[in-house]
C-alpha cells in the first residue's frame, strides 16, 4: 500500500466517521463495529434494548456510502420467501416472474431476528455466506458489498427461537450495545428538535469507494507470526482441556470452525 493509498483511506474512513457521528449519538463502539464489518465483509449480530439507533446507524451507514437499505421487522409468521423473495405467476403472460426480497440490499437490517422461525433464520444462511439467493432453479447475486446486522432483544424471550450455530458463525462480529449517557440522551433529543432526521443523509462517498478500502483491506501485510497466533486460538477453543483448567473448559461445547 502507497502512502497516497494510505492517505485517501484514512480521509475516506473519516469522511464515513463523521457522517455516522452527525446523525448517532455517542455510540462509537457500534460505529467501530459498523465500520470494520463494512471494510472486511462481515456481517454484525446486536444485542441491545429497543431504542438504541441501531436502525438509525444502519440507515447513516448507507446512506453515507450511497448504498440500498433495507429493514426486515423479523416475527413468528416471517417466511424465508419473505426475505429472499419468489416466483409470481403473470396471468397476461402466463409465465412466473421472479421478485427479489427486501435482502437484496447494500444493507439489509433483521431487526429481532430470534423471534423469526428456524426455517426463516435459515434462509439467510446463504445470502450470508454465499452472498447469493436461490429463487426457483436460479441464483442471484446479491449487491457488493453486502452487510447484514441483525439485533436481538435481550429482555423478552417469550415467543423466540435461539439462533442456530451455523447461523452464529456466519457473523464475524457481536456487540452488546448500552444506554446512553444522560448528555447523549439530552443532544438526542436536541437534535430530533432541531428536525436533522427529517431527511436523508447526502452519500459522502460512493460503492465504488468502498470496494476500493475494502481491496486496500485485503493487501494489508499480516506477518506469519499474526497467523500462527490466530491458528492457535481456534486449536485451543478445540481441545481446550489440553491448555485451561478442567472447570473453564467445561464451558466450552464446540471449538471455533476453521
Amino acid at each position: 500500500m502507497t502512502p497516497d493509498e494510505l492517505h485517501w483511506a484514512g480521509e475516506t474512513v473519516e469522511a464515513i466517521s463523521t457522517a455516522f457521528a452527525s446523525r448517532v449519538v455517542g455510540q462509537t463502539r457500534l460505529q467501530e463495529t459498523l465500520l470494520v464489518a463494512l471494510l472486511t465483509g462481515g456481517h454484525v449480530l446486536l444485542e441491545s434494548v429497543p431504542g438504541l439507533a441501531k436502525t438509525t446507524a444502519a440507515q447513516t451507514i448507507a446512506q453515507a456510502v450511497g448504498g440500498r437499505f433495507h429493514r426486515i421487522q423479523c416475527t413468528p409468521d416471517l417466511l424465508p420467501s419473505d426475505i429472499v423473495g419468489t416466483q409470481v405467476y403473470n396471468q397476461h403472460s402466463g409465465t412466473f416472474e421472479t421478485q427479489l426480497g427486501p435482502v437484496h440490499a447494500n444493507f439489509v437490517l433483521l431487526d429481532e431476528i430470534n423471534r423469526s422461525s428456524a426455517k426463516t433464520q435459515s434462509a439467510m444462511l446463504e445470502a450470508m455466506q454465499e452472498r447469493q439467493t436461490s429463487i426457483g432453479d436460479k441464483s442471484y447475486a446479491l449487491p457488493d458489498p453486502f452487510l447484514v446486522l441483525a439485533t436481538q432483544n435481550p429482555i423478552e424471550q417469550e415467543g423466540t427461537y435461539p439462533l442456530p450455530e451455523a447461523q452464529m458463525d456466519r457473523f464475524m462480529l457481536k456487540d452488546v450495545l448500552d444506554y446512553p449517557s444522560p448528555a447523549e440522551e439530552a443532544e438526542v433529543l436536541r437534535r430530533i428538535d432541531s428536525g436533522i432526521f427529517a431527511a436523508p443523509a447526502d452519500p459522502v462517498v460512493s460503492i465504488a469507494d468502498v470496494k476500493r478500502l475494502q481491496s486496500l483491506v485485503a493487501r494489508v501485510y499480516v506477518d506469519p507470526a499474526i497467523i500462527n497466533y490466530i491458528v492457535g486460538i481456534g486449536y485451543v477453543t478445540r481441545h481446550p482441556r489440553d491448555y485451561i483448567e478442567p472447570r473453564l473448559a467445561a464451558y466450552v461445547d464446540f471449538g471455533a470452525s476453521p
